[in-house]
């Protein structure tokens, strides 16, 4: 088993546990706002009495490997006592080109389900973590072993918008049936959003057409919202007098930049961003600050360097850490996330817009793709999504066009939407109607 480092995982735990709960995730340092997710409901569980909680996911060389977007390990924040992550190493070698670390992340299930300890474990993402938790639990009720489990799933955008809808789409029926089969083989099947489900219900009904399955009624009567779990007061409880100070680290002034952050992938708009600060009037007053990495960010890179020939700045900060992130919300002028639509992602919440919302600052300018709606109600400028045009005169309206009392006011109503978000609330949400493998116990005895 790859280790921890030791800054990461808590150096205590009770020795007796008497209620775990596991959570399956693309964890730290991958940058996700599920990533997040997976922190702040094992935060709530400890508060709410569980007394081991482990967080299972992948080697840090798997994820470096896999490309996918990564905070500096060094910025990584401690988890609390009582949580502990695990990075489970490949099982098997070079004769085993694919499964090898997923195969491994089964075993630790089976040892976590068999050993007397009663556990909840969620899954967060279905593929594949959804089909190792099964796998496991499978394999652990028919050893003879004590084994006490409930199961939540948790379908977040790309499961559905990205796998299962592609699936639908290349006729992989089979991959799609596997998906909600395994989807709807746990205790308890939860989406992000309302419109996930949605997406899921549509999907299901593809694949029953064709096959003469009974996905969709199945998820349609089963499948529960539960959004995402954030930790408002790491934003509502930024120290006004801080933010100066970080922002002149970074060369910037308070109220006096136009600020995206989140992953920069296709879906994000981030090109219809510059292409719309190109033709606006306030790239002449402020520069444009994009916060984040991902695959996109060469190609953003030299679509900024090439958009302008006088007038306009455009910053690129790939180094960010949780502790920033929040500051540079809350100091910015305008806070602009133009998702729109792509083959490989549709945006189905938005977690960054209402982190934005909870740490103040600037107006919100986005679009009603997927669920947005459902993150941010009615409280940003909203654009057409993939509209340049539109996004200008929405820059223009933000940062020049509105008095500070339309801007306080814009602030105060987006941070009271937002709180509804808490990762406590969420947390309590999901697990009400979930009869944990201790109660069970009791009302079986």
């Amino acid at each position: 088993m790859t280790s921890n480092p030791p800054s990461w995982t808590s150096g205590r735990r009770s020795t007796s546990p008497t209620q775990r709960l596991v959570i399956v995730v693309r964890a730290d340092p991958v940058i996700c706002g599920h990533s997040g997710e997976a922190r702040n409901l094992a935060e709530v569980a400890i508060e709410r009495g569980f007394d081991d909680v482990r967080i299972v996911t992948w080697p840090i060389e798997v994820v470096q490997a896999a490309g996918l977007p990564l905070k500096p390990l060094d910025t990584v924040m401690p988890y609390s006592p009582g949580i502990t992550v695990e990075r489970p190493g490949a099982v098997g070698d070079y004769k085993v080109p694919d499964g090898r670390f997923t195969s491994a992340m089964k075993g630790r299930l089976f040892e976590l389900f068999t050993d007397g300890v009663p556990t909840v474990c969620l899954s967060l993402y279905l593929l594949p973590h959804a089909t190792v938790v099964q796998e496991a639990l499978v394999a652990a009720r028919a050893s003879g072993l004590p084994c006490n489990v409930v199961t939540l799933a948790e379908a977040v955008g790309s499961d559905i918008t990205n796998i299962a809808r592609n699936c639908v789409t290349d006729g992989q029926l089979g991959a799609a049936a596997y998906l909600f089969s395994t989807y709807l083989a746990h205790d308890h099947c939860l989406a992000v959003s309302d419109f996930t489900k949605q997406q899921i219900v549509e999907s299901a009904e593809v694949v029953d057409d064709e096959l003469g399955s009974t996905f969709a009624p199945q998820c349609r009567r089963r499948v529960r919202i539960s959004y995402p779990a954030i930790d408002t007061a790491a934003y509502i409880g930024i120290e006004p007098a801080l933010i100066a100070p970080v922002l002149r680290g970074r060369g910037l002034e308070q109220d006096q930049y136009v600020l995206f952050l989140s992953r920069i992938t296709p879906a994000k708009g981030v090109d219809d961003l510059i292409d719309a600060y190109r033709r606006s009037a306030v790239r002449h007053r402020m520069p444009l600050v994009i916060a984040g990495t991902g695959p996109n960010l060469g190609a953003m890179r030299a679509r900024a360097e090439a958009s302008f020939d006088e007038g306009g700045v455009v910053v690129f900060f790939d180094d960010v850490d949780d502790a920033e992130k929040s500051v540079l919300m809350a100091g910015c002028a305008a806070y602009a996330l133009p998702s729109k639509p792509a083959v490989e992602f549709v945006e189905t919440f938005g977690i960054a817009l209402v982190e934005k919302m909870l740490a103040g600052g600037g107006p919100i300018i986005t679009t009603r793709t997927g669920g947005i709606p459902e993150a941010v109600g009615d409280t940003a400028i909203d654009i057409p999504a993939g509209d340049p045009a539109a996004l200008a005169d929405a820059l223009d309206l933000a940062t020049l066009g509105l008095s500070a009392a339309e801007r306080r006011s814009r602030a105060d109503l987006a941070r009271a939407h937002a709180v509804q978000f808490d990762r406590g609330v969420v947390f309590d949400r999901m697990m009400e109607p979930v009869m944990l493998p201790l109660e069970r116990d009791l009302a079986l005895a």
